[in-house]
């Protein structure tokens, strides 16, 4: 049997309790006041902030991403298909659940159809795909069929309702 001894091969590490950590110190407003500046130089201070925030140019909108120039492209694109049986393009009809578009200028378009057994089922999504993908500066596009959510009347736009009679 082994006997405890004095000579302890680890080193423990102290408690938490056993460490006093100071609070650290509060900012103060006095400490970001210069006593020193001049009613004028803190205006000056200011215009120049203010010259600065009017002189810069907005940021060049990104072509890809959310809201971008490309997704905004491919739902024109899009907007172009009309649905063979309503007068209503595949956008305003509420088909098109969403087009994403990534850094490669990859687009992704998720989409549904009015029921599953749709005569347009087979040619549809291979027509989106093609579209997207004729867009300048699409590199690749992708269609995702999807029945869940089902589509419905209410995902039309308050023009296609107003083309249809339904409004």
């Amino acid at each position: 049997m082994n006997k405890p001894s004095d000579d302890k091969d680890f080193i423990a590490a102290p408690s938490p309790a056993d460490t006093i950590v100071g609070k650290p110190p509060r900012a103060r407003v006095a400490d970001a006041v210069d006593p020193d500046e001049t009613a004028g130089a803190k205006l000056e201070r200011k215009r120049d902030y203010l010259e600065g925030f009017l002189a810069k140019k907005p940021e060049e909108e990104g072509a890809s991403g959310a809201g971008g120039k490309l997704q905004q492209a491919v739902v024109d694109a899009l907007k172009e298909i009309y649905d063979p049986e309503i007068p209503v393009n595949i956008y305003d009809l509420g088909l098109i659940y969403g087009v994403e578009v990534d850094d490669d200028c990859d687009v992704t378009v998720i989409m549904t159809l009015t029921t599953p057994h749709c005569p347009v089922a087979e040619s549809m999504p291979g027509e989106v795909e093609l579209r997207a993908a004729s867009v300048p500066g699409v590199r690749d596009a992708e269609v995702n069929l999807v029945w869940d959510p089902p589509w419905g009347p209410e995902k039309m736009t308050d023009e296609a309702r107003l083309e249809l009679g339904m409004l």
